[in-house]
């Protein structure tokens, strides 16, 4: 069982960084290089992979709950500020 989450997790992965390659044949507002789908699939799998270990790891319901909504919200935060720099920061996508 615990191995069929980290293939989902690879899986799921692959099928959302395959999304957006099929989008970039259908319009130009999708332009990502070869380093956006690095980066891109390292927080997917990162985030992944975290979520399993606490899945692992923290026995309590409540408590993976939480910290998997935490890491799911760095995430957001993360692929928001590449994407369209919400903070300003030097890594925002604009």
């Amino acid at each position: 069982m615990k191995n069929k989450r980290l293939i989902l997790i690879i899986f799921t992965t692959i099928i959302l960084l395959f999304i957006s390659l099929i989008a970039m044949q259908f319009t130009n507002e999708v332009n990502w290089k070869v380093s956006d789908f690095v980066v891109a699939g390292a927080l997917l799998i990162g985030t992944g992979l975290m979520c399993e270990l606490v899945i692992r790891k923290v026995k309590v319901t409540k408590y993976r709950i939480a910290i998997c909504f935490a890491f799911l919200t760095v995430l957001i935060l993360i692929w928001t500020e590449l994407a369209v720099g919400i903070f300003g920061t030097p890594f925002g996508g604009q």
